[in-house]
């Protein structure tokens, strides 16, 4: 299914709820299936967040999680952690091509008992639960931080905790720090020093037996995109959020400044100001920490006919798709001059924006969400819009909401 975009100009003052963050919710669900006392609010309303509760109810002997990546690897760990239960965990076609052998090789350094049932290396996995006695693995630190985190969220209930030592560079801190904050508020004691994180075995009761789920900063960056390309006094209050948060993706405050939105935080909200049009030509930004909001600078630098030069990507290459080359694909569809590498994006400024390009999204939420601003410049489709259910399923009803036009 495609939807048109007509160009459109949106209203001067709007206000948007987005629901819990993904990340968060997915970690605080695992959680909860390991405390069943804990109480968890603002749950995202994400399909993945969606497949990850009914996974972890699930009495089924085969659990298909389609497209959640953070679902297959937070799942795995969990299950390879549960004596007696067996299961085979599959998912869609890109799924299948998604690499897991790094977790894989690290569960079943713990005790873990993990098979291939077609490709070596990737999914589907059959998985035996087992008691997992060891507690020393070392990984790799550039890789994805869903890998290290699946590791400490299913920690504080091995026999003897977890020290996990990182080799190399370490990828997506501010990820791996959210899980060991939130682990630390339910009482699990961790520490983080040089490369080593050990997580201790929790025997006693809960901390905190309620949480809830900041909204999601991933969300947010849509709302930045917009703003960014819309006239002097444009305002959005965005809901509920943290001044201090525990996502990656709240930098989008300090980087959106660069294209003229001001951020101000009130009590639990925020509010996005375009206050100045761009005063540069040219940008630079190092998104090691925070991958997921490249596709939305990227299409907001093309939208203003700024130069952008974004690195720290090489992660954004195993996700729904090859976002890179998806992103380099469709910008070049639009007119512009791009290239990429293995972590990097180069966009050339482009004088004139090409009209009525079909934007096609790879069965990547973001690709979908990231190229629709660009409604505020130019008529265009994106083919499969509904891919935005992944994250934000009601994504095209809050851009209705602020003004933008468009035909389904």
């Amino acid at each position: 299914m495609t939807i048109q975009l007509h160009k459109s100009i949106i209203k001067e003052q709007s206000k948007i709820t987005i629901t819990g963050s993904k990340s968060e919710s997915n970690r605080l669900l695992l959680l909860q299936a390991l405390y069943q006392e804990l109480e968890v609010d603002n749950v995202s309303n994400s399909d993945d967040s969606i497949v990850m509760q009914k996974a972890l109810v699930s009495e089924e002997k085969i659990i298909d999680i389609h497209h959640a990546g953070t679902a297959m690897r937070f799942l795995t760990a969990y299950f390879a952690s549960k004596e007696g239960r067996e299961v085979v965990l599959t998912g869609s076609s890109r799924m299948k091509e998604r690499p897991i052998e790094i977790l894989v090789d690290a569960l079943n350094q713990l005790g873990a008992e993990i098979s291939y049932v077609e490709s070596h290396g990737c999914p589907p996995l059959k998985i035996i639960g087992k008691t997992l006695s060891k507690h020393k693995v070392t990984l790799n630190a550039n890789v994805s931080s869903q890998y290290i985190s699946a590791l400490l969220l299913i920690a504080s209930r091995l026999e003897n905790g977890l020290e996990l030592t990182l080799e190399g560079k370490i990828t997506s801190i501010p990820y791996i720090n959210m899980t060991l904050d939130l682990l630390n508020q339910v009482g699990v004691k961790t520490s983080f020093e040089d490369q080593v994180i050990v997580v201790n075995p929790k025997k006693d009761a809960l901390k905190t037996k309620n949480l809830t789920v900041e909204s999601d900063w991933s969300s947010a960056s849509y709302f930045y995109s917009i703003v960014a390309l819309s006239s002097i006094g444009t305002v959005i209050e965005l809901s509920s959020y943290k001044e201090k948060s525990l996502q990656g993706d709240s930098v989008l405050s300090d980087i959106y400044k660069s294209f003229g939105v001001e951020t101000v935080f009130t009590g639990h909200s925020i509010l996005l100001k375009k206050v100045e049009d761009l005063q540069r030509n040219s940008v630079e930004f190092q998104l090691n920490n925070s991958p997921d909001i490249a596709q939305t600078i990227a299409v907001t630098c093309l939208g203003l006919g700024v130069k952008c030069h974004l690195t720290g990507l090489h992660t954004l290459k195993i996700k729904e798709t090859d976002r890179l080359v998806a992103l380099q694909n469709e910008l070049q569809k639009l007119g512009a001059q791009i290239n990429i590498t293995e972590d990097s994006l180069t966009l050339d400024n482009s004088l004139k924006i090409t009209k009525s390009v079909a934007i096609a999204t790879y069965n990547d939420h973001r690709m979908a969400m990231a190229f629709a601003p660009l409604a505020l410049k130019t008529d265009l489709y994106i083919e499969d819009y509904m891919v935005v259910s992944k994250s934000y399923p009601t994504f095209w009803d809050d851009l209705e909401a602020l003004g933008f036009k468009f035909s389904k």
